[in-house]
């Protein structure tokens, strides 16, 4: 994606829509924002953390147009017009969790889950491109993502785990 080759005054705000989370927000931005700062600051939704706010540790992640992207490192006005889906947008309405959501509680995964949002957005572009990886895949798929809790088995674990619920979704004609 390229800038907006649009110059604006100090201070002026330029309008920007998104859709996040299937819902259509309009927002007025400082052409500076990054868009982490947009959504958790204008739209609301503090999910998406903000570590390191150079890219490293992956803790901004969202879905971009469905491809995981670092939040803190774009420019709000850069997304004008895509989709977005953060970690509000995983659970279903009714508030039951997305199965790599249940996946990752039921292994453990996390103790202070500021990581969380990163590594559960990754790992829905993971499953969704190779629904079956294996571990070394997981791995590398994941090594964008900093934890300073864990070893990180127990997110790997959470991951197999949510490898087999979304089989089982599937077989039996769910999610």
């Amino acid at each position: 994606m390229s800038l907006p080759s649009v110059h604006t005054p100090l201070g002026e705000k330029l309008a920007i829509n998104l859709t996040v989370n299937g819902e259509s927000q309009s927002v007025e931005v400082d052409p500076r924002r990054s868009l982490a700062d947009v959504i958790r600051e204008e739209i609301g939704l503090t999910g998406t953390h903000l570590g390191c706010e150079h890219g490293v540790c992956g803790a901004c992640t969202i879905l971009l147009d469905g491809e995981p992207s670092r939040a803190c490192l774009m420019l709000a006005v850069q997304a004008d017009g895509t989709e977005i889906t953060t970690i509000e947008g995983l659970a279903n309405p009714d508030g039951t969790l997305h199965p790599i959501q249940q996946g990752m509680y039921d292994a453990m995964s996390f103790q202070c889950a500021f990581c969380s949002p990163g590594f559960l957005m990754s790992t829905v572009a993971l499953l969704r491109d190779n629904p079956t990886p294996t571990e070394a895949e997981i791995r590398e798929e994941l090594s964008g993502n900093l934890c300073r809790c864990t070893g990180y088995q127990s997110i790997i674990d959470g991951v197999e785990t949510a490898v087999k619920l979304l089989g089982s979704a599937t077989t039996e004609g769910g999610k």
